[in-house]
């Protein structure tokens, strides 16, 4: 379980196609990293399989299907987060890293200091997922929900996000993870 909140991003440092799969490796910038520990990468629970200067994750075929993950190459900056200890402020919202699907950046407008991010569901079975001031994960980042259309939805992005994340330099047409609030996904369960 993650939070959302980013504190560190890195460089995939390499792409490989083992037979059947897909799998990455990035620079290890978080320090000391058990075998088999989850990291958020832009916001898909990883499972680490190889530790050292690099680490590296694998990816079933699933998560390629719901996910950007395939769509990485070396040199691309990755949003990672940690998993979270029970002893841990949840300054975000509940975070699975289970991908729902990925949508597309349609717009990015400047307002004020922030950037305003207008992002389109790809089907419509999600936005019941979507209220306004509502959590949605984002590449992984916990984000409040400022407005819902019939296929899209609004978020605002203050500077240390944009500066601290991999939002920086996305752009309209960008595909981009999203996770919708667990919570959300509970209360329209039938």
């Amino acid at each position: 379980m993650f939070t959302g909140i980013i504190k560190k991003t890195s460089k995939v440092q390499d792409v490989k196609f083992p037979k059947g799969g897909f799998s990455i490796d990035i620079l290890n910038n978080l320090g000391k990293i058990k075998l088999g520990e989850s990291i958020s990468i832009n916001g898909v629970c990883s499972t680490v399989k190889k530790t050292g200067k690099n680490i590296s994750f694998e990816y079933m075929p699933e998560t390629l299907k719901l996910s950007n993950v395939s769509l990485l190459k070396k040199g691309d900056i990755v949003n990672i987060e940690q998993s979270m200890r029970m002893s841990d402020r949840l300054d975000g919202h509940i975070v699975l890293g289970h991908i729902d699907t990925c949508g597309k950046i349609i717009s990015i407008k400047k307002e004020g200091n922030s950037k305003v991010f207008e992002i389109k569901v790809p089907t419509r079975n999600f936005m019941k997922f979507l209220v306004y001031k509502g959590s949605v994960a984002v590449e992984g980042i916990s984000l409040t929900v400022v407005k819902v259309t019939h296929d899209s939805f609004v978020v605002k992005i203050i500077p240390h996000t944009l500066e601290h994340t991999n939002l920086k330099p996305k752009k309209a047409g960008d595909a981009v993870n999203l996770e919708f609030d667990i919570l959300a996904k509970y209360a329209n369960k039938k």
